[in-house]
């Protein structure tokens, strides 16, 4: 009776799935650091721990690990940021538990944002990430238009404001925050902070006469 062998370099169960993640985290460093073309299979293993070998057991391709992390990533985040909307009961609070889990996030996954920007910029088509990214914001856009449709049944959105364009103001913060993030994570906390008092209103103290 023949006995199958474990493939070398793939530990079965819960230590292949931490090399796993540990491949994808340092895929995500070395591609915002250095940028898609420039981010080899041997940095990635090295910052990894590990040998390509080892590596390629994993992700037999850079096209394959590349996508694995872009996907991983979104598995991650909108559920996330979809159950902390669902946790929260007024308008108000699902958007700050939007916002805190947002931090949150970039806090565990610091280069998350700039390997995304990364991607953007210089992946190649064949990847087809155009279409995992329309689905990733599909699926954030209709967690923030949930959460702007509640406030509309509850009367709470401004004189002369719609949920169209509620949704579109939200969004567009919370794209720019996204970029910011890529640009300077350091700075994020601080961003969140001073983005949650403007919805708030409370940014600004001046005296209201």
């Amino acid at each position: 009776m023949s006995v199958s062998r474990p493939i070398l370099g793939r530990p079965a169960g819960a230590r292949g799935e931490e090399t796993r993640q540990r491949i994808i985290e340092a895929t995500m460093r070395c591609v915002a650091e250095v940028g898609y073309s420039r981010a080899t299979i041997r940095e990635i293993a090295r910052a990894a721990a590990m040998t390509s070998g080892s590596l390629y057991h994993y992700f037999p391709t850079k096209s394959e690990l590349i996508k694995a992390t872009f996907v991983e990533i979104s598995r991650i985040t909108v559920p996330r940021l979809s159950a902390a909307a669902d946790g929260a009961d007024g308008v108000m609070d699902k958007l700050m538990a939007v916002f805190d889990e947002s931090d949150q996030l970039m806090h565990e996954y610091p280069y998350a944002a700039a390997f995304d920007r990364a991607i953007r910029a210089e992946s190649a088509a064949h990847l087809h990430l155009a279409e995992e990214s329309d689905t990733i914001y599909a699926s954030f856009n209709d967690v923030m238009v949930g959460i702007i449709e509640q406030a509309d049944r509850e009367g709470g959105l401004g004189p002369g404001v719609d949920v169209e364009n509620a949704s579109a103001a939200i969004l567009a913060l919370m794209r720019g925050l996204y970029t910011h993030a890529a640009a300077s994570p350091s700075d994020y906390h601080a961003t969140v902070s001073a983005v949650k008092l403007l919805i708030r209103g409370t940014l600004f103290s001046y005296n209201q006469s």
